[in-house]
Parts: structure tokens; C-alpha cells; sequence
């Protein structure tokens, strides 16, 4: 049986396997996390080591991206112009609801990629994105372990027995529905941002920190309208 063999190579490997969700999960991983929990609420992986692998792989990834927007991200954006539709409302996120942000766009489909390259490019410090990232990526692996240590439990009580066959069957059904949801509201924001083109990122009130040259963060025109609030 698929889901035995499955099982017996996490067992046999299961300290590669908490290597391998720390991986995933530095560039994204909701799906195999919550496979992880659902093995965790077989007894296959150990749920404290599954949850700390998959905080840590999320936080180390997206204080990278914040590295990559604070450092180089106006090259990258010149570099790679299809990103810049999403860094916008991403930005304009920020801005409007600011730590919220911060805390949930883990959980925002269509710009959850980009959303740490584009606090790096606002005038949030590395200590205060640091420490809302590291809280954020523990609520956004929690709640996705959680969802499949649950999954585990709702498909053992409806069925029973056959949870052992069917539940692991259910499962990829499961996360292959999501995965095609995650897709498609991805598709609807991209092109909703190409749709809604906003102004160049130096004419909008978007300050650009550079910590590192100790020079104060520039003055920006704003864009046409009133000015936007600047996040603290």
C-alpha cells in the first residue's frame, strides 16, 4: 500500500525530512506542511520538530527577500519588471494596514512571494521587520501544521478504520483542491495588478532605507492625490 510505503520511508528518513521542510518552506511550502502534520498526527514525524522546521525555513526565507528589496531592489525590479505590479500592491498594503500586514501576508495568495522584497524596499528597520517576521512565520506554521494534524483527526473519526486507506487518498485530494485554489486566486491578482497599473515607484511615497550607508532615507514626491501615511 502507497500510504505504508510512504510512511515507512519518512520513518526510516525522518530527520531528512525536517531538513526538507526547512527547505521548502524558505521559498513556500503550505502543502507540504500540511502533509507534515497530517504524518505528525500518525505518529510518522514528531509535531514540535515539524512546527520549529517549518517556523525557522519560513523565517530565514523571507528575511532573505527582505535583504534582496532593501539592498537590490530597484535593480531587481528594473531587472525583472513583472514583479513590480505585485510589489505595488503589496506596498500599498503596507502601508494602509502596516504590522497586519506584516503579520498576514503569509496568508495573502497572489503576492505572498513578494510581499517581504517589498517591505524591503519601505523604511521599516531590519530589527522591527525581524521581529514581526519571526512572530508571523510562527502563526503561519502553526496554523498550517495544525490544519493537518486536524485533517488526520476529522478523517479518523469519519472513517474509522479506513482512515489508514483512504485518509492518505483524501489527503492528496485535499491539498491538490487548495493548491489549484492558490493558483487560481494567484492568476486573478496578477492580472488584476497588470490591469491597474500605479505609478513608478520614485514618484510614489514609498521612502527607501539603505541603513547600511547611515544616510537618512530619502524624500520622495508623492503620488498624485493625498498623501499616503508612512508605515512606522
Amino acid at each position: 500500500m502507497i500510504e505504508e510505503q510512504i510512511a515507512n520511508f519518512m520513518s526510516e528518513y525522518g530527520d531528512w525530512f525536517y531538513i526538507g521542510i526547512f527547505l521548502w518552506t524558505f521559498f513556500e511550502g503550505e502543502t507540504i506542511v500540511i502533509f507534515g502534520g497530517y504524518a505528525a498526527y500518525d505518529g510518522i514525524l514528531d509535531p514540535v520538530l515539524l512546527l520549529f522546521a517549518a517556523w525557522f525555513g519560513s523565517f530565514f526565507g523571507d528575511q532573505v527577500w527582505f535583504f534582496l528589496g532593501r539592498r537590490y531592489g530597484e535593480a531587481l525590479l528594473a531587472r525583472f519588471p513583472k514583479w513590480r505590479p505585485r510589489v505595488e500592491i503589496a506596498l500599498d498594503l503596507l502601508y494602509e494596514f502596516k504590522t497586519r500586514f506584516i503579520l498576514s501576508f503569509r496568508f495573502i495568495y497572489g503576492i505572498r512571494n513578494v510581499s517581504s522584497f517589498a517591505v524591503g524596499l519601505s523604511e521599516i528597520s531590519w530589527a522591527r521587520y525581524s521581529a514581526i517576521n519571526f512572530i508571523a512565520a510562527g502563526l503561519w506554521a502553526s496554523s498550517f501544521v495544525s490544519a493537518g494534524y486536524l485533517f488526520g483527526h476529522v478523517s479518523e473519526a469519519a472513517l474509522g478504520k479506513g482512515a489508514k486507506i483512504f485518509g492518505f487518498g483524501a489527503l492528496l485530494v485535499f491539498i491538490v483542491v487548495v493548491w489549484l485554489l492558490l493558483r487560481r486566486v494567484k492568476s486573478r491578482v496578477a492580472a488584476h495588478a497588470l490591469a491597474h497599473p500605479h505609478p513608478p515607484l520614485p514618484e510614489r511615497a514609498h521612502p527607501h532605507a539603505h541603513p547600511e550607508n547611515g544616510a537618512a532615507p530619502a524624500a520622495s514626491a508623492p503620488a498624485a492625490g493625498a498623501p499616503r501615511e508612512k508605515a512606522p
